[in-house]
């Protein structure tokens, strides 16, 4: 039994798997995030402090739902966040297209993804040891 203390408000909770918080925590954080989503369809155009004001939430935990790809924005919306590895503005998740990019032909190269497949050489046979033999 795996018992740890609540983030949010410190509370014993059996622990199974995921973000460290206790159920009702974890509950009520939802119902700010479904509140945050339907403000954001509601109005476009918002920015960060006009939606962290109406839904009484830190920005913090804004750019968190932001990083796991949860709240997505307009494009025309002034609500970004930076690549965690070069710095640029993005709109959602934790790294820019580029970056995704620049990663995942890393690890293609580290696993030799990227080389052609090569067939393997078939062996040349001597005509000689084509031919039938009798014992």
């Amino acid at each position: 039994m795996n018992v740890r203390n609540c983030k949010k408000c410190g509370k014993l909770f059996n622990y199974a798997f995921g973000p460290q918080v206790c159920p009702e925590c974890l509950g009520a954080e939802e119902e700010l995030f479904q509140k945050a989503k339907k403000y954001v369809q509601d109005h476009p155009g918002c920015d960060m402090q006009e939606l962290s004001g109406e839904i009484e939430v830190d920005a913090t935990q804004i750019r968190q739902w932001i990083r796991e790809e949860r709240l997505q924005f307009a494009d025309n919306s002034s609500i970004t966040i930076q690549c965690e590895k070069c710095g640029a503005s993005i709109r959602s998740g934790r790294f820019c297209e580029k970056c995704k990019n620049d990663m995942s032909h890393g690890l293609k190269d580290a696993f030799g993804m990227n080389k052609p497949l090569q067939k393997p050489e078939k062996k040349k046979r001597d005509p000689v040891e084509n031919k039938m033999r009798f014992l």
